[in-house]
C-alpha cells in the first residue's frame, strides 16, 4: 500500500526503505519465500545506491546480509557487507554502523 501511494506522489525518498522493511515483515512471516525477500531487498539496495543514499544503502545490506547469512551465503554476505561497511570513516557510535560492525564479527567468525 505504501509502496503505491509513491507512484501518485512521486516522493521517493523513502523509496529503498520501504523495499527493505518489505522484506523484513514477509521474512518474518511462517511461510517465508527467501526469493521474494531477497528481491525486495535487492531492490531496496538498488534505490539507495541510484539516490547515493548511503545509510539506507547500509541499511539494506545488512538485512541483505542477514538473509544470506541464514541461507548459508555467509562469504558472498560478508564481502558485500564488508565492502559497504569501509565506507564510513567515522561514526561508529551509530545503530545501524554497530550492527553492521557485529554483524561482520558474526560473519568472520563463523557465528
Amino acid at each position: 500500500m505504501l509502496l503505491r501511494a509513491l507512484d501518485k506522489t512521486d516522493e521517493r525518498w523513502w523509496e529503498g526503505e520501504l523495499h527493505r522493511l518489505t522484506g523484513e515483515v514477509l521474512w518474518r512471516q511462517p511461510e517465508a519465500d527467501p526469493v521474494r525477500v531477497e528481491r525486495c531487498f535487492q531492490k531496496a539496495l538498488g534505490v539507495a545506491r541510484n539516490q547515493e543514499a548511503k545509510f539506507l544503502e547500509l541499511r539494506a545490506t545488512v538485512s541483505l546480509t542477514r538473509l544470506w547469512q541464514r541461507l548459508g551465503r555467509r562469504a558472498e554476505a560478508y564481502d558485500l557487507l564488508a565492502q559497504i561497511y569501509g565506507w564510513f570513516p567515522e561514526g561508529f557510535d551509530i545503530p545501524d554502523l554497530q550492527e553492521a560492525k557485529a554483524l561482520l564479527g558474526e560473519l568472520a567468525h563463523g557465528n
